[in-house]
This record gives C-alpha cells, sequence and structure tokens, in this order.
C-alpha cells in the first residue's frame, strides 16, 4: 500500500511539472505579443518572462518552458515578437537573442534553485543571463547582417539596457514576492 502512494505522488508531481512548464511556456508567449518596435530588435516582455520562468520554475523546467516556447515558435506558431513565427526568424538577424532566452533561464534557474531565490543573487544572476543573451544574438545578428560590432550593438543592446534593467528589477521582485507564497 504504501509503494502505491509512492507513485502517486511521483505521477502527481511529474503532472505537476507538465502543467508547470506549460503555463510558463504560455506565459512566454504572451509576453513576447507585448511589443514596442524600435529598430530592429523590438522591447518586449521576453526578457521579463524568461527571467521570472527561470527563477520561478528552476532550472530544469525553466529551460524546458523557453525550449517549448522556442520549439513552438520555429514549427510557425505567431508567439515570437509582433505575433511572428517560422524558422525564419530563427535564422534571421534576431534569431540569436531568441535562442539565448534559453540561456537566460538556464543561468536564472541554476542561480535561483542555488542561492534559494535570494534576491541579490537572483538580480546578479538575471543580469548575467540577459548578458549572456545579448551576447549570443549580437553575435548571430552580426553573423546574419555582416554589421561591426559598435553598429550590432547601436541596434541591438544599447537602445534596451534600460528596457531590460526595469524588466529585471520587477522580475525580481515578483519572483521574491512570489515565491513566498507560491511553492512551485
Amino acid at each position: 500500500m504504501e509503494g502505491t502512494n509512492q507513485k502517486i505522488t511521483k505521477s502527481h508531481k511529474a503532472v505537476l511539472d507538465m502543467v508547470y512548464t506549460a503555463m510558463f511556456s504560455a506565459l512566454i508567449c504572451v509576453c513576447s505579443l507585448i511589443s514596442v518596435p524600435i529598430g530592429e530588435v523590438p522591447v518586449t516582455l521576453q526578457t521579463f518572462a524568461m527571467c521570472l520562468t527561470g527563477a520561478m520554475l528552476g532550472w530544469k523546467r525553466g529551460g524546458m518552458s523557453v525550449l517549448i516556447y522556442v520549439l513552438l515558435g520555429s514549427a510557425g506558431l505567431p508567439v515570437f515578437a509582433e505575433g511572428k513565427g517560422g524558422i525564419g526568424i530563427i535564422t534571421g538577424a534576431t534569431g540569436g537573442y531568441i535562442v539565448g532566452f534559453i540561456f537566460t533561464a538556464l543561468i536564472v534557474g541554476f542561480a535561483a534553485e542555488k542561492f534559494d531565490k535570494k534576491l541579490i543573487p537572483l538580480a546578479v544572476s538575471m543580469v548575467i543571463g540577459v548578458a549572456v543573451c545579448y551576447a549570443l544574438g549580437t553575435a548571430w545578428f552580426m553573423f546574419v547582417t555582416k554589421m561591426d560590432l559598435l553598429t550590432s550593438l547601436g541596434y541591438c543592446v544599447i537602445p534596451f539596457i534600460i528596457f531590460d534593467a526595469i524588466k529585471i528589477i520587477f522580475a525580481t521582485i515578483m519572483v521574491n514576492r512570489l515565491s513566498k507564497i507560491i511553492k512551485l
């Protein structure tokens, strides 16, 4: 009898993991559609969603949520910024940022687990995660567009630093508050 209860508990946890993973993938999709176009890369709530997802779910489930989002968009669903979708977005100029989102969630999720979602390590991990996303995205942007580093940074990073800093602040505060009342 005891073994049966344990199997139910493991099965219940697996179902909850799938539900949370899907729920946060959906959240990312919604946040991606909220965008303000400025230049080559629009301002969206994607960065906020990646940081929130990684921090709330941890590196495994958070990384999987972002991977699902990327795969949905790659398959053609209009879940990327400005309602775009398709493999052409991933192979296009801004595709490196979308792939970089996976690493952002992994980095933030790892730190959230390692440091028990403490405020300062969480904020630092989000800054590092977004910086890694910037690096991957900018390298890919340069490869696709053949632009130099400074021009690419001017298009794809510098205009977004303040917006992303604000999103990191809000994500950090939200995770800090939510994690006290919601255990995922």
